[in-house]
Order: structure tokens, then sequence, then C-alpha cells
């Protein structure tokens, strides 16, 4: 069975943006000190599933990135671009993005039947409102959250929706030179 796992940039009390755009400003710059580790675990993926807040943003983003080989985003921008991409969105009529399929179809139901489909693993890197409904709904298997040495007071969580305690076991914690501290969760 595939897993579907969410790599995301959390502030030190536990936010993910701070504004309804999913602005992150805030989120340190390391990515020499990252790198390694986000292009080993997006290359473990062949599909990726984003909200629609997201995708409108995100994926002419990567598309760009991906004609800019000086880029220092360049190696991560070429393994995105051999995912599959499902957007999921209950607005949208079409969606007309290469490599992209827009999903209208019931959350959990549709997340679960990828799962269970053959392939690599699938990732979500946000949104906020997104990624809280995959956990509400208990779909992520794996967090691999890197925790940003800032605190914002405010701003919009990733586990607000959870009625109760969601026991995860630590797989391992990196700490890193900028002060970011990954840290590797599975679902138990």
């Amino acid at each position: 069975m595939r897993k579907l796992k969410l790599q995301m940039q959390v502030s030190l009390d536990g936010f993910n943006s701070t504004g309804l755009n999913d602005e992150q400003q805030w989120v340190t710059w390391a990515w020499d000190e990252i790198k390694q580790y986000v292009l080993e675990i997006a290359d473990s993926a062949d599909t990726e599933i984003i909200g629609r807040k997201l995708a409108v943003d995100y994926i002419p983003y990567w598309l760009h990135t991906l004609t800019k080989p000086n880029d220092p985003m360049y190696e991560l921008a070429k393994i995105k671009a051999n995912q599959k991409k499902i957007v999921f969105s209950r607005t949208l009529e079409k969606l007309e993005l290469e490599n992209t399929v827009l999903e209208k179809g019931n959350l959990r139901e549709q997340v679960i039947k990828m799962k269970n489909q053959n392939g690599k693993d699938i990732m979500v890197y946000g949104g906020s409102s997104f990624v809280s409904n995959l956990i509400e709904e208990s779909l992520i298997d794996e967090f691999h959250l890197f925790i940003n040495p800032i605190a914002l007071g405010r701003g919009i969580p990733i586990f607000n929706k959870l009625d109760d305690w969601q026991q995860l076991k630590l797989i391992k914690s990196i700490s890193f030179k900028s002060g970011i501290v990954l840290l590797h969760y599975k679902t138990r």
C-alpha cells in the first residue's frame, strides 16, 4: 500500500501560515541544509495531491522553475515535473495543466483509492486547510515537519480539525545549523 506523506514548514508554535493565502515569509531559508532530505522524500513519490487554493500558484511556480536551470530549486522542479498532480476542488470546473488531474470526488474515498493503487508514495505539501482536512480524515501516514525557529503567535494551524488526540511515533529528528529541526513521524 502506498503511503501519503506530508512535508511542511511549521513555526515553533505550530502554525503553517499567517494569512488566507498561506503566506510564509517567515520561513527560514536554509535550502542548502535541507535540500538533500527534501529531494529524497520528493523522489519517493510519483503523485502529489494539492488543494485548489494552493494549486493556482503552486503548479505554475514549479513549471516556471523548470525553465531556469540555475535556480536553486531546479532539481526539485525536475522531480515534481514527473509527478502526477491531483488537485482536489469542489468549485473548479476544469483545470488545464500538464500532468494534472482535477478531482471533485470525496476526499477520503479518493485518497484511499489512490493509496491502494500501484506506484510510489503520494506527497502533500500544503496548503493549511487542505492538510487539515487530510489530518481530520486520518489519511496522512507520515509527517515530515520542518520546525522553524520562530514563534508566530497566530496563523493557520494544521491540526485544528482533530476531535481527539492523534498519537504519532517519532521516526527521526534532525537538527540543522539554521535552527530548523526536522521531525519525522508516522501514524501508529
